[in-house]
């Protein structure tokens, strides 16, 4: 574009737009973005978004999946022990140890600041018998305690923790190691 300074309009006239140049002069400014600076901003909105969603996560259900995750283990753990040892052993939560099959009541106790005990392990295994958090509650599916061997094949078997208004399982299905069961779908639930 021609301006008040002496020649300029000779300068633009040496510039021919080209379809090499967009049809526009050398240096000259285009609007809008490109479809590469849009993708990248999405890009770091996308990143940004899901950083805060994982720092939103919701603690409660976090350390219901920590609970169910470090119980699978402990379970897993006294069943191969009752193999090892060809002994009978069962888990029982608390409030319920008065009615654990087949152990006498004062073996199955479970003291006051206990969550849970494996009862007829030997001596020498020390487990657990506290929830790393202590509002977790247990409750047994279908039965009062769950049967962790000593034979290889057990019953299914199914173990419901819950905290607050949460709640997660944990089954198996006698053949299987005890696992975090997929949940319910709404609707589906028994």
């Amino acid at each position: 574009m021609p301006t008040s300074v002496r020649g300029s309009e000779r300068a633009a006239a040496r510039i021919v737009p080209t379809p090499l140049n967009g049809g526009r002069a050398p240096g000259a400014r285009r609007g809008g973005f490109t479809l590469i600076e849009l993708l990248v901003v999405l890009v770091l909105v996308a990143i940004g978004a899901a950083t805060v969603s994982i720092a939103l996560r919701d603690s409660a259900a976090t350390k219901l999946e920590e609970e169910a995750a470090r119980l699978t283990a402990l379970l897993e753990g006294a069943r191969a022990e009752a193999r090892a040892a060809g002994v009978p052993v069962v888990w029982v939560p608390a409030g319920d140890e008065e009615r654990a099959s087949g152990f006498a009541a004062e073996a199955t106790a479970v003291a006051a600041d206990e969550n849970f005990r494996f009862v007829g392990l030997p001596v020498s295994v020390v487990t657990p018998r506290h929830w790393l958090e202590p509002r977790v509650t247990a409750h047994i599916v279908g039965g009062r305690s769950l049967v962790l061997g000593p034979d290889a094949i057990l019953p299914a078997q199914r173990v419901v923790l819950s905290l607050d208004n949460r709640r997660i399982e944990i089954a198996t299905d006698g053949l299987a190691p005890f696992a975090i069961a997929p949940a319910a779908e709404p609707g589906n639930s028994p």
